[in-house]
């Protein structure tokens, strides 16, 4: 049985995804066996994330607030990236690997799963408000995800804009983060 103040901290770390029980302690013992300033320095991280990182007002993806004072991430402040292509992900670090082949020049929009109907809104006032012309939905090839898919498809039937799913090159049941450049670069050319 772990002292009151370990486990509190294990229930914490057990909210965190991917992070089950065993892991959780795994930290907490670490925590417990490692230097103070170590873990000072961990405390001023976590208030620094939460004190200089914000959320961009259109995509959702994080920027630390000194680079940008309008609510926008660099992405999509971009002048340069193409304003009529939205390509929809349902998490960051999808965002940074799509990046990385340097084959998409559009905006982004982070689909948040705890808040579907307001994204569903956010999503369908974006596009009418702007020159959106493609939406492309990049979901993770799992049950959830081509259920996501058919929501947002049914919710834009009667809005215009081409919608397009990633093409071949990811696994049914995979996760893009884990893919490769080459194949989420074959994945985006192959969209449809």
């Amino acid at each position: 049985m772990l002292p009151p103040a370990a486990q509190k901290l294990v229930d914490l770390f057990i909210k965190f995804p991917t992070v089950g029980r065993r892991t959780a302690q795994r930290f907490a013992f670490y925590l417990i066996k490692s230097d103070q300033s170590e873990v000072d320095n961990l405390l001023e991280a976590i208030k620094n994330l939460k004190n200089k990182i914000k959320l961009c007002d259109w995509c959702g993806k994080s920027y630390e607030t000194e680079q940008q004072t309008n609510g926008l991430c660099a992405i999509c402040s971009d002048s340069q990236r193409d304003q009529a292509v939205v390509c929809v992900i349902e998490k960051e670090v999808d965002l940074e690997t799509i990046e990385k082949t340097g084959q998409f020049k559009g905006l982004y929009f982070i689909w948040d799963a705890n808040n579907e109907e307001q994204q569903l809104k956010n999503l369908i006032v974006r596009i009418k408000k702007s020159a959106i012309k493609e939406i492309i939905l990049a979901l993770d090839p799992t049950l959830e995800g081509r259920q996501l898919a058919l929501k947002i498809q049914r919710s834009l039937e009667t809005i215009a804009v081409k919608l397009t799913q990633l093409g071949r090159g990811l696994p049914v049941g995979g996760e893009i983060e884990y893919a490769d450049q080459e194949t989420i670069t074959s994945a985006l050319e192959g969209r449809k």
